[in-house]
């Protein structure tokens, strides 16, 4: 399978937090992905992007922060990743770029 360019629109970025290095341990990569993505889109673009066997998709919106800046309230945007755990003998290096 062939990276496509609107793989490249539905995973943003990889989230790398304690909690997705505790993750990785259990053969799960967390990415940032784009708010409208659905699981099979994830599936597809991890496994066409890093040449990998994905077992499973699981997904968390995060609500975006009320936040001031110079007395003035704003929102941060909703946010939504996806824990994607890979089938055994797979790996993604998060550290590297694409």
């Amino acid at each position: 399978m062939s990276a496509k360019p609107e793989h490249y629109d539905v995973i943003r970025k990889p989230v790398i937090t304690e909690k997705a290095t505790l993750a990785s341990e259990a053969n799960a990569v967390v990415f940032e992905v784009a708010i409208d993505a659905n699981k099979p889109q994830i599936k597809e673009a991890v496994e066409a992007l890093f040449s990998v066997k994905v077992k499973a998709v699981n997904t968390v919106v995060t609500k975006g922060k009320v936040k001031r800046f110079r007395g003035v309230i704003g929102t941060r945007k909703d946010v939504k990743k996806a824990y994607v755990t890979l089938e055994e003998g797979n790996s993604i290096d998060v550290s590297t770029g694409l």
